[in-house]
């Protein structure tokens, strides 16, 4: 390995922004719980409130609809649940509806039993099939309560993003709930609730430069909401009890502040990066694949396969040569393995692929050294071929 390291997995990570650093130190100065009545309590309160409303701002949202969580994953399992309250009503949901690309803490169903569980199809694109959505919603049992239907705004392996306003329209027409994921999107493409017409959305601190243990699930209203998954003290309004991590929510609102800030213009740049990232590794190796290309996808993600190269030998190829990246998701302990994501897509599952993600931070001089390394890379990938 020779040379700095250079990060190109953001998609996993996004690294600490100097602002989200230096709010979660001065929050770490106050000393009282935002719970209590006194001076320093009210202070620390203080600090909550405005960071709702900078997360509520990010994605166009009412601050009063803003549940902070530890992170996405929580907050998936706070809203996947059949137990809901319309007011002090309850309201029955009676299956939930999965894309098969979502994250695995979308996909695992949260609070409903398995067999509750259903999944939705993609298409070959890596799109969310809508009209098997529909066939779906026509046959649900309505007796046994609402649908609910959890599509990811963006997926976090392709980058490709999903037509949420369209399985929107679709999942009014049948009554039901729609969850959104909204951790790749938050930052990258211009979010709002209202112009989505989502019913939840999840975002993640850490994706977007703020610290890690922190999240929300973002409504959009107050009215119907699900049954708490932690109980104690009725924190946030009684939707998610203990004590708030205020460090890390003053960080994540510093975080969602610099997110919302000129999307378009950044993610521009960011394109740019990775275009050029992208003509580099053709030109080194022709049958490249990049998933998603034709698709309309995130300005930051590259998600490609080298035909004959295993993606845990990749990653480790890169590692050694000092780059930063992954094979698909980053949220199961480590493990490398096949990409669902590509098997629902119609790919053979043995074959493997990997991830570059960047960020308005990365510089012309790593998209050129990572093109230099892809080189490295494919060419012993022929000579292993060659020799076997």
């Amino acid at each position: 390995m020779s040379g700095q390291r250079i990060y190109m997995d953001w998609n996993a990570t996004a690294p600490l922004l100097p602002e989200a650093r230096e709010a979660v130190l001065s929050a770490l100065g106050h000393i009282g719980n935002p719970s209590s009545v006194h001076g320093e309590g009210r202070t620390v309160r203080a600090l909550i409130e405005s960071a709702r409303r900078d997360v509520a701002t990010l994605c166009g949202a009412q601050a009063s609809a803003v549940i902070f969580t530890s992170g996405a994953t929580e907050a998936a399992n706070l809203v996947l649940t059949p137990d809901f309250r319309m007011g002090r009503t309850p309201l029955k949901i009676g299956k939930l509806y999965v894309s098969a690309i979502e994250h695995p803490a979308v996909r695992e169903g949260g609070r409903f039993p398995r067999e509750d569980v259903c999944e939705i199809p993609v298409t070959p694109a890596g799109i969310v099939d809508c009209a098997a959505l529909e066939t779906l919603l026509q046959a649900h049992d309505r007796q046994a309560g609402l649908p609910m239907v959890a599509v990811m705004h963006a997926n976090n392996e392709t980058g490709i993003i999903q037509p949420v306003t369209e399985v929107a329209a679709i999942v009014r027409a049948h009554g039901g709930l729609l969850v959104v994921d909204a951790v790749q999107a938050a930052g990258r493409v211009p979010l709002s609730i209202e112009a989505l017409g989502v019913d939840f959305l999840i975002i993640s601190s850490h994706k977007i430069g703020g610290p890690k243990g922190a999240g929300a699930l973002v409504a959009r209203g107050e009215i119907m909401m699900p049954a708490p998954l932690i109980r104690g003290g009725g924190q946030e309004k009684g939707h998610r009890s203990g004590t708030e991590n205020v460090p890390a929510l003053a960080g994540f609102a510093a975080a969602a502040r610099a997110a919302a800030r000129n999307i378009d213009g950044r993610m521009a740049a960011v394109a740019a990066l990775r275009d050029g990232l992208e003509v580099a590794m053709q030109s080194h190796a022709p049958d490249v694949m990049i998933h998603g290309r034709g698709a309309s996808r995130l300005a930051n993600t590259s998600f490609f396969t080298l035909p004959g190269l295993k993606a845990e030998t990749g990653q480790i190829a890169f590692d050694l040569e000092g780059v930063a990246l992954s094979a698909g998701s980053a949220c199961s302990s480590g493990k490398v393995g096949q990409s669902y994501v590509l098997t629902a897509m119609g790919y053979d599952p043995r074959q493997g692929a990997l991830r570059i993600s960047i960020g308005e931070r990365t510089t012309q001089a790593e998209i050129e050294r990572c093109a230099a390394v892809f080189a490295k890379v494919a060419a012993r990938r022929r000579s292993a071929g060659q020799a076997a």
